[in-house]
């Protein structure tokens, strides 16, 4: 062959590699996940159009909304998604099984849209997911039981649904969930045993449901359960296990409106506990008169038939805000010391409910301070209300929590409209504009009952959590929803200049969506309710972050000029076989004619590739091409390796051996198998590679157009 033709070869081959390369650009997702997010697309309605840019382009290189891609490719060879994050996106349709095709996904969000229909079952098959976040849709039907098979599932949220039917057996193979978030759905039957065996499990919120059956004593048995709270079902005829008592690290226990009989168990053994509330129960017997946590912050008995008189216990509990005893059978009486030894300074408040029971008289003159709210309205005592100088404490009211925020305003120059530029009421300096990340927050189980006490604490927690410093923050407004839940307007200022970066507000979004903010033990869970970028959404050209860094693009480009230049390498060796034909071969070659000394590539004999292939034995053939067959070899030091042999009609000079092994030497990327070694000897020439389990090259570059093009043009300088 000339060197014109060699050359125009290798032009070629430069040319398609660059073409390759291109390609590689326009088409690196996994083709059947890209199949996959056009026909999810193709189930949901986007009245908004928010979907619009799934019609054209990769879904990884051309920021798909709402789609977040690893940061390189896998073995395969293509870019997977890793994050599909659709929140509040005015979405309605259904979910279509094809979710079941991303089986590479971590996160998986839907909240807050319209979607309706029933959870697919194929989500069962993304055993990578870590978050399933379905939650404030209008999704209806029974769990799938495949949905109970998830081995790294962190969190399930399907709350403010429809769904209906059983809790499936199967949840118990959970094992690293510690999250259930069921609240507000149509969910029946009994809560399985089974669960009790969850063993990470720490948030089980099941309120709002139709349960039924008894609740189980097993759960006692949960090593990690923080919070119990399955408020407003139909335990009809259960008692409150007394075993519940033991779970020495639970912080919230609550069992509203439950229709539970029997006593209140002794829960002086839970050292953590800070909220109570079994009230509006069917419960009877007098009140344990064991003392409760330090930490609790609420206890909530009303709306029962509890008997006796107001223990002693509920004295001194440093962070009480509300003692909760209405509408019980109560007597004895007015107890005047549960105020004592309570710290109530600033905004700190306490409420004591004892109104409608049968408290008929005053152990000693009642006298609390102003931050305390008695109310004794209905009970017998205030029938001498003015003899007894009490008439205050004995006006019927509705207690409402505590809800709003007294903000220091300061008379500052409007800031500029151009940019959404607003004054940080936080900053050091003062009037101070940037343009704020705006949050909608929710604590979806708070341990607390006031909030205005913890608003610094709350302001530590949540800074920390996301690594910003405090005047960063903005508490706008916060309000009291039933369950009680506290819903909360929040502002993320820069840090003393006027915008984030683009990366800044991608890190900050991420650290909501993907739930990586610390749980608190007084704040509880949180949800994400919306994320407003702003001024940042042209900054990042799409609310999810971006999904490719510049070290996958590189080493997208590098694997495909490596791949084109194996293929040049293959190419030059079939052109070189081609023409030995005419070139005399000696039958018997000496030992390395021409040495070579290659830095990481081993010179092998042909007894070690005998016996590292058990004398070429057909078991261990692993494959066969025209150039020759190819076999699994265990080396003497236990290396597995894979053994190219070239056949008698394949076999090149030394010197155009030793040239390929000299190229091949050089060529280093993830996606290529690596060259071991070589053997030239008794007529023998062999390459020896790292072992790939996966597959042979042909399968892994089977349908590649750039592949196949590339064989053609240098055919045609050949």
């Amino acid at each position: 062959m000339s060197g014109a033709k060699i050359f125009f070869c290798w032009a070629a081959v430069a040319i398609l590699s660059c073409l390759f390369v291109q390609f590689a650009g326009a088409q690196i997702t996994d083709p059947s996940e890209v199949t996959a997010l056009k026909t999810i697309r193709n189930s949901l309605i986007d009245p908004f159009n928010k979907l619009k840019n799934w019609d054209s382009g990769d879904p990884c290189t051309s920021n798909w909304t709402g789609i977040i891609c690893y940061n390189s490719t896998l073995s395969d060879g293509y870019l997977h998604i890793q994050e599909l994050q659709l929140l509040k996106r005015n979405l309605s349709g259904n979910l279509s099984p094809e979710l079941g095709r991303l089986s590479y996904m971590k996160i998986l969000d839907f909240m807050w849209n319209n979607i309706s229909g029933s959870i697919p079952k194929e989500i069962g098959n993304i055993t990578s997911l870590e978050l399933m976040l379905l939650n404030g849709n209008r999704l209806s039907g029974p769990l799938p039981e495949e949905l109970g098979y998830f081995p790294n599932l962190n969190r399930i949220q399907i709350d403010q649904n429809q769904i209906s039917g059983p809790i499936p057996k199967s949840f118990a193979y959970l094992n690293k969930t510690q999250h259930f978030h069921m609240n507000n759905n149509s969910i029946s039957g009994q809560i399985p045993r089974e669960l009790s065996r969850l063993p990470e499990l720490l948030h089980f919120l099941l309120d709002n449901n139709n349960l039924t059956g008894h609740l189980p004593s097993e759960f006692s048995r949960l090593p990690k359960l923080l919070i119990l709270q399955v408020d407003n079902n139909n335990f009809s005829g259960s008692t409150i296990p007394p075993s519940y008592g033991s779970m020495t690290q639970l912080l919230k226990l609550s069992l509203r409106n439950c229709n539970l009989q029997g006593a209140v168990p002794d829960l002086s053994q839970i050292h953590q506990l800070g909220y109570l509330d079994l009230s509006g129960n069917r419960l009877t017997g007098s009140i344990p008169s064991n003392r409760l946590s330090n930490n609790i912050t609420t206890i909530d008995l009303s709306n029962n038939s509890l008997n006796g008189s107001i223990p002693s216990n509920f004295s001194g509990l440093p962070n009480l805000q509300r003692l909760s005893l209405e509408n019980n059978n109560l007597s004895g009486p007015v107890p005047s010391t549960v105020w004592e030894n309570v710290t109530l300074t600033g905004n700190k408040s306490l409420t004591l409910d004892f109104q409608n029971n049968g408290l008929s008289n005053i152990a000693n003159a009642l006298n609390p301070p102003a931050n305390v709210t008695l109310l004794l309205a209905g009970n017998p005592v205030c029938a001498n209300a003015s003899q007894l100088n009490i008439v205050e404490f004995c006006q019927p009211q509705n207690v409402q929590a505590p809800g709003s925020l007294t903000n220091s305003k300061t008379s500052c120059n409007p800031c500029s409209t151009d940019s959404d530029f607003e004054i940080n009421p936080s900053s050091p300096y003062p009037c101070f504009c940037a343009a704020p990340l705006k949050v909608g927050y929710r604590l979806k189980s708070p341990g607390l009952s006031d909030f205005r006490p913890y608003v610094y604490d709350f302001e530590e927690y949540l800074t920390s959590g996301l690594r910003l410093s405090l005047s960063q923050l903005y508490i706008a407004s916060f309000l009291w929803e039933e369950g009680p839940r506290l819903r909360m307007y929040l502002k993320l200022f820069p840090n003393n200049t006027n915008l984030f970066t683009a990366s800044e507000v991608r890190r900050i979004r991420s650290m909501f969506t993907g739930w990586e903010i610390p749980d608190s033990d007084i704040f509880g869970p949180y949800e994400l309710l919306n994320f407003t970028l702003g001024s940042y959404e042209s900054v990042i050209s799409n609310p999810s972050k971006s999904n490719l860094s510049t070290g996958a693009m590189v080493g997208i480009v590098l694997g495909a000029i490596a791949g084109a230049a194996t293929l040049s390498a293959v190419i030059t060796m079939l052109i070189l076989r081609r023409h030995s034909k005419y070139r005399l071969v000696p039958k018997k070659r000496s030992l390395s004619k021409i040495p070579v000394k290659i830095d990481g590539v081993k010179d092998f004999t042909f007894e070690e590739m005998a016996l590292a292939t058990n004398n070429f034995s057909d078991s261990t053939q692993v494959g066969q091409g025209g150039y020759g067959k190819v076999y699994r070899g265990v080396l003497a030091d236990g290396t597995v390796v894979a053994i190219k042999r070239a056949q008698q009609g394949s076999l090149q000079g030394s010197k155009e051996f030793f040239t390929e092994i000299e190229l091949l030497s050089r060529l280093h990327h993830r996606n290529l198998v690596s060259l071991i070694g070589y053997c030239d000897e008794e007529d023998e020439q062999m390459l020896v590679y790292e072992f790939m389990a996966n597959g042979t090259l042909r399968d892994h570059l089977s349908g590649s157009e750039g592949v196949r093009i590339s064989w053609i043009v240098c055919s045609l300088f050949v």
